[in-house]
């Protein structure tokens, strides 16, 4: 399985949205035939209830279709092949090294330690990227279960930033190298 399209952890599999997939998506979030010409579906609906990533990243896959490996993926249960999650970095590293990751989990499969999980396998994936050097997490200062979580994988506080769209949040960051040290 390339692990550029497909992460595995052990309850999910993090399946690359790819570029033609962005522009389905961006024409309708809802058609469950794009999902079930991969194997799985969309049941919850997770694309439509959720905030989803499609209107900002799909300017950037246009632009370079590799950086589709980075920009989102959708969490598929491994036992029920159902989308339960999305995930992705918010951009292909920088000039620095810096990749920065979000992520949604469908309200009902909340408190089941996927965010957790898909983190770890988002990161595990992306530390062997000789272009990361940082991964950056943002949450705002209210998210006391993603502050204790970034927490506990000793990410470091670096500050706070104002998100125009999402208001203040907290800044955490760990070198890619710590990570694959600690992990």
């Amino acid at each position: 399985m390339d692990q550029d399209l497909v992460i595995q952890t052990n309850r999910l599999l993090l399946y690359t949205v790819v570029p033609n997939e962005y522009e389905m998506l961006a024409l309708d979030q809802a058609d469950p035939k794009l999902w079930l010409d991969r194997g799985f579906s969309d049941p919850d609906e997770h694309f439509l209830t959720n905030q989803n990533p499609i209107k900002y990243r799909l300017p950037k896959v246009r632009q370079n279709p590799g950086y589709a490996k980075y920009l989102l993926r959708v969490a598929v249960l491994k036992d029920n092949p159902i989308i339960i999650a999305s995930a992705g970095f918010h951009d292909a590293p920088d000039s620095d090294g810096m990749i920065e990751i979000g992520f949604g989990v469908a309200k009902k499969y909340q408190g089941n330690s996927y965010g957790q999980e898909i983190l770890h396998g988002m990161w595990s994936w992306v530390v062997n990227d000789p272009l990361v050097k940082t991964l950056r997490y943002t949450v705002s200062p209210d998210n006391l279960i993603s502050q204790h979580i970034i927490k506990k994988l000793g990410f470091e506080y670096k500050g706070q930033q104002i998100d125009e769209k999402d208001g203040p949040e907290d800044i955490y960051e760990l070198s890619a190298n710590n990570y694959k040290l600690r992990f």
